[in-house]
């Protein structure tokens, strides 16, 4: 009698059932081999390939991925907030210019993102071979390291040139670490997600980091308020580095009760074979690295403009006050960090194209518009962020589904990790030392074009890039 599929899929959850209740007291003749009918058959391959692929609790994966990248966003972007509270610690101030203190903190905040194009390499390629649980407990120790050397670090005043050299080594740290996090994490929580969900899951990333970046900012308002302007310049500021490395030892922690994604089989020794070539995905794949990297250029310039950067951008354009500029970045973040989950879900019904477009095309249209507002009104600046953000919550909010999507799984971290971290090396990271350059040459006016210009190459990725939000991504072409 002729059974369909989901009749035989209940025989085999019989059946896995039944063997889990007699196998431990059955012993077994080697004289006396067993016959064993085709839906035994049927059922012992589906369970194998059940066991290698199947996620037990996508839901505890989503959050122990989110909770981590809550943490290293926290530490990461701690430096650019408090940037204006201990540069002059680290820099002399220039007779010329005040700005040159900040100036330089900036310069060494773009250091952390040049370490991230050889972190996406190589903590991308390890992510390939020994799979994504290590690599990510690999760049939650060093963000950890990178946090507690900036906490503890003298000043300029106490070691002289040393100083600057140890921050710029614990930044260095701190982009290693971000370098291999993001798209490690990425595929971790993309890979964990049920059929239809993965750019709901993948929105998560950005609500990650939009939490960490909440309460990093609220942290430190907070802060500030309590100890005063004065003693955060003194020594306030090494708290919340100091809070993030502890931060970070919890969330390694957590970590450690993941289920991992990638599958391997006892013939590897727990590994997956992995070609020597660093570059073999981006030889391999040009196109999809190519795409990886347009994409990434328009998302991290928006990404560390509006939902970073702002706060002190309307500090220093529009004459704010730091306490009402961070005030405003909590307000919008909390907005952004919402609109994520719902820009998620829209893609996974109408596909990831159009809400790239939405961004793209938004970006272009409102940004030039936008920045030439000068006022400080506190109801102006969360106008002025909101939208920006709204528009940016369509890419960054599938980002890592559309990356994830485009590469297979042996060559899939390490295949979107270097294109992805050299744009945001290259674009992203220095958006502060661009927007602060211009503002000390009294070219403030043709930053919002560079912004312009960086959300039209991302606008060309999307138009490249295939439609995949309904493609399988566990086979080995993408």
């Amino acid at each position: 009698m002729h059974r369909s599929p989901r009749a035989r899929d209940g025989q085999c959850l019989e059946l896995a059932h039944e063997r889990s209740l007699i196998e431990p007291y059955a012993t077994t003749s080697l004289l006396e081999p067993r016959a064993t009918s085709f839906v035994e058959s049927h059922c012992a391959m589906k369970i194998e390939a059940s066991d290698k692929t199947a996620i037990v609790n996508p839901r505890r994966q989503l959050i122990a991925g989110t909770i981590g990248h809550s943490v290293e966003f926290f530490d990461f972007l701690a430096y650019s907030y408090l940037a204006v509270y201990f540069a002059s610690s680290f820099f002399p101030s220039s007779e010329s210019s005040g700005l040159v203190p900040l100036l330089s903190a900036f310069g060494v905040f773009a250091v952390g993102f040049l370490a991230r194009p050889l972190a996406g390499l190589f903590v991308g390629r390890f992510a390939d071979r020994y799979g994504r649980r290590r690599a990510l407990s690999l760049t939650i120790s060093l963000m950890a390291g990178g946090s507690l050397l900036v906490a503890v670090c003298p000043t300029y005043s106490q070691i002289g040139v040393a100083a600057p050299i140890i921050l710029t080594v614990a930044r260095i740290l701190q982009g290693l670490s971000a370098g291999g996090e993001y798209t490690t994490a990425g595929a971790f929580i993309v890979e964990s997600a049920p059929t239809g969900r993965r750019g709901f899951y993948s929105s998560f990333m950005f609500v990650a980091s939009g939490i960490g970046k909440l309460v990093c900012l609220a942290f430190i308002t907070v802060f500030v308020a309590l100890i005063g302007e004065e003693a955060m310049r003194d020594y306030g500021w090494r708290i919340p580095f100091a809070v993030g490395a502890l931060a970070a030892v919890v969330a390694w922690y957590i970590r450690r009760g993941t289920q991992e994604t990638l599958e391997t089989t006892a013939s590897d020794g727990g590994t997956t074979p992995v070609n020597r070539n660093p570059l073999d995905a981006l030889q391999r794949y040009p196109k999809q690295s190519l795409i990886v990297f347009a994409i990434a250029t328009g998302m991290g310039v928006g990404q560390y403009f509006w939902a970073t950067y702002l706060t002190t951008y309307f500090q220093i354009q529009n004459g704010a006050s730091a306490t009402t500029a961070m005030t405003v970045g909590i307000i919008t973040l909390i907005l952004y960090t919402a609109a994520q989950p719902v820009a998620g879900l829209i893609s996974d019904r109408y596909g990831r194209k159009p809400c790239m477009y939405v961004f793209g095309i938004g970006t272009v249209i409102v940004t030039p518009f936008l920045l030439s507002i000068t006022s400080s009104h506190i109801a102006v600046l969360i106008v002025i962020q909101l939208i920006g953000l709204l528009l940016l919550s369509f890419c960054t909010s599938i980002t890592s589904a559309v990356m994830v999507e485009n590469f297979p799984p042996h060559v899939r971290v390490s295949g979107l990790g270097f294109p992805y971290s050299l744009s945001v090396a290259i674009f992203g990271g220095t958006v502060p030392l661009v927007a602060t350059s211009l503002a000390n040459a009294g070219y403030s006016q043709y930053f919002p074009w560079y912004i312009v210009a960086t959300a039209i190459i991302t606008l060309l990725g999307a138009i490249s890039v295939p439609e995949t939000f309904r493609s399988d991504i566990s086979g080995e072409e993408s």
